[in-house]
C-alpha cells in the first residue's frame, strides 16, 4: 500500500540521500520536559531514527526510537530524568536497518530550573 500521493511534487530521496535537515529542542517551563523537532529530507523509503539526550557528564537521561515515520517533520516530547545538569546534548541518528546510515546530528542547549512552587519574593529576604 502506497502512503504517499503521486500527485504531490516533492522530490523524494533514496535511502543513501535521506538526511536529517534540522534538529532543535525547546525545554518546557517545568524544566523536566523537552519538545523535540526533527525534519528530514522527503524519502522514498521510511527510515528509523534514534534520539538520545545526554547531560553535562555524558550520561543518558532520555532516549527515543522512531520506527518508519510517516512524515518528514516530526515533533515529540521527551522527559528529562534526574537532577538538571547543563548543558544537555541531543543527538539524532537516521538509519535503515539494512543500511545505509547518515551522520548523527547534535543540538546542545541549557534547561532552566523550574520555579520553586509556592516560593514568594518575601521568602528570600
Amino acid at each position: 500500500m502506497e502512503l504517499f500521493f503521486p500527485e504531490d511534487s516533492l522530490q523524494r530521496m533514496t535511502p543513501e540521500e535521506t538526511r536529517i535537515t534540522s534538529l532543535t529542542a525547546e525545554p518546557y517551563p517545568d524544566g523536566y520536559r523537552l519538545r523535540v523537532n526533527i525534519e528530514i529530507t522527503p524519502f522514498q523509503k521510511r527510515p528509523h531514527i534514534e534520539v538520545e539526550l545526554n547531560d553535562a557528564d555524558g550520561k543518558e537521561v532520555a532516549s527515543s526510537s522512531i520506527i518508519e515515520p510517516l512524515s518528514w517533520k516530526i515533533e515529540f516530547t521527551m522527559h528529562i530524568r534526574g537532577e538538571l545538569r547543563n548543558p544537555y546534548t541531543l543527538e539524532a541518528k537516521l538509519f535503515y536497518p539494512d543500511g545505509p546510515a547518515s551522520e548523527p546530528q547534535k543540538f546542545s542547549f541549557d534547561v532552566e530550573p523550574p520555579p520553586l512552587a509556592g516560593k514568594t519574593e518575601s521568602d528570600s529576604v
